[in-house]
């Protein structure tokens, strides 16, 4: 028979916050096996002069009503900017190619669940913009990228912020 040791500490706090998920006073044991996992996402910032692409969320279960850029997660075995290319032509009908792409910034934030993401900045691109996922969107426009609407996502609304200031990472929600 063998014998397996196990290291338990407690789930670690977070900014002086109890990060104990059970709310009944039963204990959370953390593992030093247990990886975190949680979903990846690429958002695209297409600029014309000083305006950028947002789209309205539609019937998505998510901010819906709210302002966003196109964005998706990734694919298992899928490169980020894999993704932004497979997003683009998905939500808006346009073709990248990864030389057309640089590297924005990165957003670990938390809503909800934990989350990773990236955000990059699409130079060039083939084909003009449009709708291409009508039941998932019911607006696309262009807008000042200094004059947001209201109702855009607030994490978007700051990783916009964050491209204009060249903040490369950043945390939200925490």
């Amino acid at each position: 028979m063998s014998v397996v040791s196990l290291v338990v500490r407690p789930f670690p706090a977070i900014h002086g916050r109890d990060r104990n998920p059970f709310s009944d006073g039963r204990i959370f044991i953390y593992t030093d096996s247990m990886r975190t996992r949680f979903p990846v996402t690429v958002h695209l910032f297409f600029f014309r002069e000083d305006q950028i692409l947002l789209l309205r969320r539609f019937n998505t279960g998510y901010a819906d009503g709210q302002y966003s850029v196109p964005a998706g997660h990734l694919d298992g075995g899928e490169t980020v900017r894999a993704a932004a290319a497979r997003e683009a032509e998905e939500e808006v009908g346009v073709r990248i190619e990864a030389d057309d792409l640089s590297f924005s910034s990165v957003m670990h934030r938390i809503e909800g669940d934990e989350r990773v993401d990236f955000f990059v900045h699409v130079h060039k691109w083939q084909g003009e913009p449009f709708n291409a996922e009508p039941h998932k969107c019911d607006e696309l426009r262009w807008v000042d990228v200094k004059q947001l609407p209201e109702n855009t996502v607030p994490y978007v609304k700051r990783a916009i912020a964050n491209h204009l200031n060249a903040v490369r990472f950043d945390e939200f929600g925490w």
